[in-house]
């Protein structure tokens, strides 16, 4: 027995194991268990399944230790269970089903997130690749190159057939990850799941809440408050949706001038203070709102990125070829750059500018459940154009944008509007209220009424604020309150519910 237990402690196989078993026996001993050891079997002694299973355990540390435990473990497995967790703090899974646990697992990247880190790599080889084939080509001799012309035509039936079986195989992948858009039931090609894209969206969470660390609104701010109030009355009225409903929707208000706001595939909205201020009421807040959320429920960041991936792949072949067939560095890159431009121009900004229509049409939609007279949102656009103009900010051609111009944002959403308030009747909007008191944050949405049939007439009212003011309330500041009015009893023929 001793020559054995020297042999186990120098063993390759157990020796990681000898420090943890000794310190494990002696706490066992100590409180006074009797040890027992099971007859251990030799191979001529087992089943041909049994001698497999043990050759396959022993290829792996884990195993050997779960093979060691059932072999010479005592037969009072509890007791010494709880020994070796008085000795060593952790737990590991034996073959018994309890939990022995080395160390701490390590968390896998995001698939995006990997494939934004070797994007640049990619490139970097086919840069490489296409510049050596030149230097070679360049480097042999003319009866060489000869040759190596005739071959190449002796077996162009082969090199047709390899390059038309490359194709069958991106035909099948792209086949085989087309998805189906919730809500429009539009075709897309979706290579990132929704899984990979929300672990890349907790890492951004991070990264934003780290960002604008010093600039983040608290809480109980009016602002705050307010978008969260929206944001939060939006999701219930579409919690029939599925893709609103399995959300958590949390609000994160930024103190930045900038005219922005955006939504994690996660649910965290970011909305910035310079947005709220160009807002005129609690309808364009919907919208707004609603808009970027249709981005999350959507999930346009992962169908963008698959768009860019497999684009990408496509375009190093176009790279390397640019890199081998241009007689000078200086003309591959420029090639290089046009290449990118062209990409860009062609593929990348259309489908943006796609993306952000499709969203709109969504967001109004969202925001006429929640009983918002969408009707605002042409008007949000056109205050934005004017903005602009009075800002002196350079018109950008909308073919070299990410997103539509407003002007063209105004035509499609007066294309859109009917769609979403014939969706009012539907969703029976009565006695519905909305209101934050504030100082710069006062907004109140009033529906009231049976279902209307036509669309809703808003008047802006004002009232002076007398008891009961908010925190942060100025006295006699007036409070803004839209209501709605000439209520109908009947839907309008052709009101189909959303979604």
């Amino acid at each position: 027995m001793a020559l054995f237990c020297l042999r186990l402690n120098r063993s390759s196989y157990f020796y990681p194991l000898s420090a943890h078993l000794t310190s494990c026996f002696q706490v066992y001993k100590q409180g006074g268990h009797a040890w027992k050891t099971r007859p251990f079997l030799s191979s001529a002694q087992l089943s041909t399944k049994d001698r497999f299973q043990r050759a396959t355990n022993t290829a792996i540390l884990p195993l050997r230790t779960a093979i060691f435990a059932r072999t010479f473990l005592p037969r009072d497995k509890t007791a010494f269970l709880q020994a070796w967790r008085q000795a060593k703090g952790v737990a590991v899974r034996t073959l018994w089903g309890h939990h022995i646990h080395t160390s701490r697992p390590l968390r896998a990247l995001p698939a995006p997130l990997i494939w934004l880190l070797l994007k640049p790599l990619q490139k970097l080889l086919a840069v490489i690749l296409g510049r050596s084939i030149r230097k070679w080509w360049v480097a042999l001799p003319p009866n060489r190159r000869q040759l190596a012309r005739e071959a190449a035509w002796r077996n162009r039936w082969v090199l047709t057939a390899a390059a038309a079986i490359i194709m069958v195989i991106a035909a099948l992948f792209l086949l085989t990850h087309l998805d189906e858009s919730p809500l429009t039931g539009r075709t897309r090609l979706l290579v990132f799941s929704r899984e990979n894209y929300m672990e890349l969206a907790a890492v951004m969470t991070e990264d934003y809440l780290e960002k604008f660390a010093e600039q983040l609104v608290p809480g109980d701010d009016p602002s705050h408050r307010l978008v969260e109030r929206v944001v939060q009355h939006l999701a219930d009225r579409n919690k029939d949706v599925p893709e609103v409903s399995s959300i958590p929707w949390s609000v994160h208000v930024v103190k930045d001038p900038t005219v922005n706001a955006f939504v994690l595939p996660n649910g965290k909205v970011f909305m910035f203070t310079g947005m709220l201020e160009m807002v005129a009421d609690i309808h364009q807040l919907s919208f707004v709102l609603g808009h970027e959320m249709a981005h999350a429920i959507l999930g346009h960041s992962a169908e963008q990125a698959s768009l860019s991936h497999v684009v990408d792949l496509l375009s190093l072949i176009l790279l390397t070829a640019i890199w081998a067939l241009c007689p000078r560095d200086s003309l591959a890159v420029f090639g290089h750059w046009i290449q990118g431009k062209l990409i860009q121009l062609m593929f990348s900004r259309p489908y943006s500018r796609k993306l952000e229509a499709e969203a709109d049409k969504v967001g109004m939609q969202l925001a006429a459940k929640a009983c918002a007279d969408v009707r605002a949102a042409p008007v949000f656009w056109q205050q934005m154009e004017i903005t602009d103009q009075l800002r002196a900010v350079p018109a950008v051609p909308e073919w070299l944008s990410t997103h539509p111009s407003h002007r063209n944002r105004v035509t499609q959403m007066d294309r859109f509007v009917p769609q979403p308030l014939c969706l009012m009747p539907c969703v029976k909007c009565s006695a519905e209220e909305l209101s934050l008191k504030g100082s710069g944050a006062k907004r109140l949405l009033r529906v009231s009424g049976p279902p209307v049939r036509r669309p809703p007439r808003c008047l802006l009212q004002e009232r002076p604020d007398t008891a009961g003011q908010g925190q942060g309330q100025r006295a006699g500041e007036p409070e803004l309150k839209l209501t709605t009015t000439a209520p109908m009893t009947s839907a309008p023929p052709g009101c189909n519910k959303y979604p």
